[in-house]
């Protein structure tokens, strides 16, 4: 079978975690050193002065919506988020009771329409715009930059589908205020469960650490713990079990750290083969109707590769028949979702739905095969 994905947790990985774990000294299983050793060093590839592990992508972008309005950083309670996008990219502003506002996809990076975003920058004035970079395509980030700084919207990316996805040689997740990343099973890296959070703002590098865990100081600097127990007039003794903003338990474990530690070493190499692979794909498949867009100044870090074809339902049959796995492409239109009916049934998001009605997408990962490519680009151009 040729699988949608493969694990970047190997048998040495396996041996160095076991080996930790037998150590004289029981290691703290929990959040602790290796956590702080590890947001540090993600910062550091990446290229933020911040980062903050948690438990899952997911909780990323909860707690980094939740922090932005908690802290005050939001202008109003609107926010845009893209038709074609996971479910937790709408889940999160939902649940955290913000306006959410949809907008329709491109067919070249699959991120948002400029023309449809700027048009609801103009009417609405939200205050923040979640885009989600999908599969690992890249979106045109000089215009999305330029449009968040002219009508004043916060930028956030989620990037959970594209880490060492660069645009001109940036990496995503380094134009925005904040961004999101999964160290999921199957992404481009894995601590088997895990999200980062990035940022370039200490105020709100800050509201992250104490909202991870229960809005608590004890994962701040010294100097801001002194600086807020005494604007509260709080002991040392009591701040222990004070709260300055409501927060969650996003945290998630120095196991898990000791792993993600070991899996920043491997990315280059996983994206250059991701990156090949996503060409070799684009040179071989010829019945395509994305027209996905290969900037030579880009690094596609692509997690797996769409299609939108008519006969996707003959497609995806004969492609299972002969043991290859594929899925929807992504979400397809999340407006259609029976969560999402009530808020957006009434919108038409034409791309959307094209990619809802005849998307999927194909296996993509470090240790596929080039004559595994060519085996699932000759089933799919007999269409």
């Amino acid at each position: 079978m040729i699988q949608l994905v493969s694990d970047t947790i190997n048998k040495d990985d396996i041996n160095s975690l076991v080996g930790w774990l037998q150590q004289s000294k029981i290691p703290r299983l929990t959040k602790g050193e290796l956590t702080w050793k590890l947001e540090d060093k993600w910062a550091n590839k990446l290229g933020t002065k911040y980062s903050v592990y948690v438990n899952s992508g997911s909780s990323a972008i909860l707690l980094t919506l939740a922090a932005l309005k908690h802290s005050g950083r939001l202008k109003n309670n609107k926010i845009v988020v893209p038709a074609v996008s996971w479910a937790t990219d709408v889940s999160s502003p939902m649940l955290l009771g913000l306006d959410t506002i949809m907008c329709d996809c491109n067919l070249t990076d699959l991120s948002c329409r400029l023309s449809d975003l700027e048009n609801i920058f103009k009417k609405d004035k939200p205050a923040a715009f979640i885009l989600v970079s999908t599969l690992g395509l890249v979106p045109n980030m000089k215009e999305i930059v330029n449009l968040c700084k002219k009508y004043d919207v916060i930028l956030l990316e989620d990037v959970c589908e594209s880490m060492g996805s660069k645009y001109e040689n940036k990496n995503l997740g380094t134009f925005g205020f904040a961004s999101f990343f999964s160290m999921y099973f199957g992404h481009h890296l894995s601590t088997i469960e895990g999200g980062f959070i990035n940022t370039n703002d200490e105020d709100f590098y800050h509201a992250l650490l104490m909202m991870r865990s229960h809005g608590w100081d004890r994962d701040l600097p010294e100097w801001k713990q002194k600086e807020l127990r005494k604007k509260y007039k709080c002991s040392e003794f009591d701040a222990l079990y004070n709260f300055y903003l409501p927060g969650f338990n996003l945290r998630a474990t120095d196991l898990q750290a000791f792993l993600g530690l070991r899996a920043i070493d491997k990315l280059d190499d996983y994206v250059i083969k991701r990156q090949n692979n996503f060409v070799l794909y684009c040179n071989l498949i010829k019945n395509n109707q994305l027209k996905l867009t290969n900037n030579k100044n880009n690094v596609i870090s692509n997690f797996a590769m769409p299609i939108v074809h008519k006969k996707r339902d003959d497609i995806i049959n004969e492609l299972i028949k002969h043991g290859v796995e594929v899925r929807p492409l992504i979400a397809g239109n999340m407006a259609t979702k029976p969560m999402c009916e009530k808020l957006f049934n009434k919108q038409i998001f034409t791309n959307a739905e094209l990619l809802n009605k005849y998307g999927f997408y194909i296996p993509n990962h470090h240790d596929l095969t080039k004559s595994e490519i060519q085996f699932i680009t000759n089933i799919i151009n007999k269409f």
